[in-house]
């Protein structure tokens, strides 16, 4: 039962990873190097967009239009979502393209479960946010290879000292 909850909560944390990326990252560029370039952008969307200006010359012209359309309804929402949204800017652009491309794929797997399914995810999720630091630590997962290593270092077999008295003890 346990085992059942965890692997639905970690089910959820998924889903809310994959569903928080912002649409415009959720997608492979067709086309590098088109629409908008950086120098056209004004001052208050070069602002706004500031986490991704790295990433600029990287995204098609779909995924620049998105984040422009961000970027114009950023004045709009209320701090909570600003942060949100720069919060999400920046950790999109720490990831590898190997965590891009899994988060892509993430996404297009919970697109196609059914709404039901989706919906229960959510709750897990939510459920989960609810709960304090200490309570979400227990779900923490060490990556692979440590687990693997700590596999190691366990099976092992231990040194221990030979039976007896030590030989700077003995007397002759």
């Amino acid at each position: 039962m346990a085992q059942e909850a965890l692997r639905k909560l970690a089910l959820g944390a998924l889903l809310a990873l994959a569903v928080s990326l912002p649409a415009a990252a959720q997608s492979l560029p067709s086309s590098r190097g088109q629409g908008p370039e950086w120098a056209s952008l004004t001052a208050d969307q070069q602002q706004m967009l500031a986490p991704l200006a790295t990433e600029w010359g990287k995204l098609n012209a779909d995924q620049r239009r998105k984040w422009i359309g961000i970027a114009k309804r950023y004045p709009s929402m209320n701090a909570e979502e600003q942060q949100r949204i720069h919060r999400r800017m920046q950790a999109w652009t720490k990831l590898t393209h190997e965590q891009r491309w899994q988060a892509r794929q993430q996404y297009r797997a919970l697109g196609t479960l059914a709404p039901d399914k989706r919906d229960e995810l959510h709750r897990y999720w939510a459920e989960y946010q609810s709960l304090s630091p200490p309570e979400k630590r227990m779900f923490d997962v060490q990556p692979v290879e440590t687990r693997a290593a700590e596999r190691k270092r366990r099976a092992a077999p231990k040194k221990t000292a030979p039976a007896g008295p030590s030989p700077a003890l003995q007397f002759p």
